[in-house]
């Protein structure tokens, strides 16, 4: 029986990836985390309906990094192990280095980067014994200068950092970490960086889900431990 964890998957993105697992036959069991129940229970009943049966959610504020430890250990007790770990709830306040706050600056890194480092943390450890796969979304805003955009950019950076570097750490226990970088993709997140942007001519969300689902396949071994950039030509 194989399980895997995912964050973010009440829209956009993470709803997009969680339906198209839905259609696989990679994991036995998804354990989803988040807080917006109304959206989860919408994107359960989106998965259900692509073939997934074993479903869980484990409500929980990401931003509250010291629930997590009791989440996984809540997770890998219901089924035993835990196989996956995709990081892809992800937050923004766009705002320039003059009017962003502390308090804003911190609640941006404690979503995007220290749960991800955290689940990564607890996850790890019930993996060690079989090796597993993490996939964390990073995006190209932490690849490039962006003006305006100081506390979302500078995450990003960091979590495509953690992920190189855990790479080789994890090494050792058959532990593969992915790195995405989406580009302009129409999510809700994007809407808050570019609210004048039409949606309809960017990259869109399953377009992401199907790059994910083809390096989350069991059988894909050789592209960890990269920053695999997805980008639409327009």
């Amino acid at each position: 029986m194989s399980t895997c964890v995912i964050t973010g998957i009440g829209a956009g993105i993470g709803r997009a990836i969680a339906i198209k697992l839905s259609k696989k036959n990679f994991y036995d069991n998804y354990a989803l985390l988040g807080r917006n129940v109304d959206a989860i229970e919408d994107t359960i009943t989106f998965m259900k309906k692509s073939g997934a049966e074993n479903i869980s959610f484990f409500p929980i504020d990401l931003s509250e990094v010291n629930e997590i430890p009791k989440i996984i250990q809540d997770v890998h007790n219901k089924y035993g192990y835990i196989d996956a770990l995709y990081n892809i709830a992800g937050y923004t306040d766009p705002q320039s280095l003059f009017t962003t706050s502390l308090e804003s600056f911190e609640l941006t890194y404690k979503i995007n980067v220290f749960a991800p480092f955290m689940l990564m943390k607890e996850c790890a450890k019930y993996m060690k014994t079989k090796g597993g796969k993490i996939l964390n979304i990073a995006s190209t805003a932490g690849m490039t200068p962006r003006p305006g955009w100081l506390s979302y950019a500078s995450s990003k950076a960091a979590v495509i950092a953690m992920s190189q570097t855990l790479t080789s750490e994890l090494a050792e226990y058959g532990i593969k970490v992915y790195c995405v970088s989406p580009g302009r993709c129409a999510t809700k997140l994007r809407t808050r960086l570019a609210p004048d942007e039409d949606p309809t001519t960017i990259m869109q969300p399953d377009e992401v889900a199907d790059v994910v689902c083809n390096l989350m396949n069991p059988e894909e071994c050789c592209l960890d431990g990269q920053n695999i950039v997805i980008r639409k030509q327009i």
